[in-house]
């Protein structure tokens, strides 16, 4: 590995002694702007130190807490320097103007919110965007234990969730744009006589999710056409007989660099391991100890602001399962519970930023991002794996 350049000349000199009152006034203002460390697993303020190479490529500044966190993370980091440069843009949407994007993906232009013909069943959200089942259970703890003939119903959404994500997946080609994947989804769901869930569900405009490299999740499906080395997470969901069925899965685009197949190959095992893990009696909270642990074997991070949820008759509900090491979820395992698991994984550090549509969550580096899901049961003697592609086994 290379060894990595000094953050800024005059600083990491005094950083050995100490920083001059004028740049301690600065490091004093940054600390209460609650700016923090982009070291990987640091959770210090940063400093007024940045990378130069960043600074130099024209890329958004990356702030470190002290030249020894730069040189440890610089393995990691230096993945950054060769991230292509931004997308072209033609015209940016108006809630965008100003913002500063942390990678090199731009959003395009919406079309039109899909129709769903009169005859498919709706959840409750689907006129007004307020899923008001959910709301009413805010505050509730306890997990619903299903019986045989709701398991049976979210079975058969499942299955179904599965052959439109595969029909999604094989639409996945530079070229295509992500709005044509969210045409080709939501004529799937309907097909099927089913509703895509992700449709208004508070507002949001699409039937399903396209989350494009450094986007962990809820991306929105547009006009960016995909392009030969991008990576793709597709997110969907169906309701269906008034169960919600929900997976996802990340795809490479063309021939893809190195280390975006390793995170996803990673980013993939996360989730088999702590599967795997599942039974009557698993605390809920212990499956981010196995999923952090891969990962950071594998050099990468985990996202901590989003996680896994119970589903059913509603779309998100308890159980939360969080994916990283030393959370505090609450509950064990029963049978019939019914929840995801969906671990997100990046490339660089686990801190996110959120875009300002108010649902495209992204890596706060700039880093890329990997995401896979399945939906499950537990059963007696361990866990039944609902959406599960065709010939896996756990």
């Amino acid at each position: 590995l290379h060894s990595p350049p000094p953050l800024f000349p005059s600083f990491s000199l005094s950083l050995s002694l100490s920083l001059s009152p004028a740049a301690e006034a600065i490091n004093r203002e940054t600390t209460m702007s609650g700016r923090k460390c982009a070291g990987l697993e640091c959770e210090k303020p940063a400093s007024t130190l940045k990378c130069p190479t960043c600074k130099k490529m024209g890329r958004p500044d990356t702030y470190f807490c002290s030249q020894a966190c730069f040189k440890e993370n610089w393995a990691v980091h230096k993945l950054m320097h060769s991230l292509p440069p931004p997308d072209p843009v033609v015209h940016l949407r108006e809630e965008f103007a100003g913002f500063r994007f942390t990678g090199s993906l731009r959003p395009a232009e919406l079309s039109d919110r899909r129709v769903v013909p009169p005859h498919i069943t709706r959840p409750d959200y689907a006129e007004d965007g307020d899923p008001k089942s959910e709301l009413e259970r805010r505050g509730v703890t306890a997990v619903e234990v299903h019986t045989p003939e709701q398991i049976e119903k979210a079975r058969t959404v499942c299955k179904l969730a599965r052959e439109v994500l595969d029909i999604g997946g094989r639409a996945v080609k530079p070229g295509v744009t992500t709005d044509e994947i969210d045409r080709i989804i939501h004529e799937a769901c309907i097909e099927r006589d089913s509703y895509p869930s992700p449709l208004n569900y508070h507002g949001f405009p699409k039937s399903c999710c396209t989350s494009v490299n450094e986007v962990i999740c809820h991306g929105i499906p547009d006009n960016r056409e995909l392009q030969e080395g991008d990576i793709c997470n597709i997110d969907v969901t169906l309701y269906f007989g008034g169960f919600h069925g929900d997976l996802n899965a990340t795809y490479p685009v063309g021939k893809i660099d190195d280390t975006s197949a390793r995170l996803i190959q990673t980013t993939r095992e996360c989730l088999d391991k702590a599967i795997r893990m599942c039974k009557p009696g698993t605390m809920y909270r212990s499956l981010g100890n196995e999923i952090q642990k891969h990962a950071r074997a594998n050099g990468f991070s985990v996202v901590r602001s989003y996680c896994g949820h119970g589903i059913g008759e509603l779309f998100h509900t308890t159980p939360n399962i969080p994916h990283y090491a030393r959370n505090k979820a609450l509950g064990e395992m029963r049978v019939g519970h019914i929840f995801t698991i969906e671990p997100m994984i990046n490339v660089g550090g686990w801190k996110d930023k959120l875009w300002p549509d108010d649902w495209t969550a992204v890596t706060l580096d700039g880093s890329r991002s990997a995401q896979f899901e399945e939906t499950m049961v537990v059963t007696e003697t361990g866990v039944d794996v609902l959406t599960a592609e065709e010939g896996w086994t756990l």
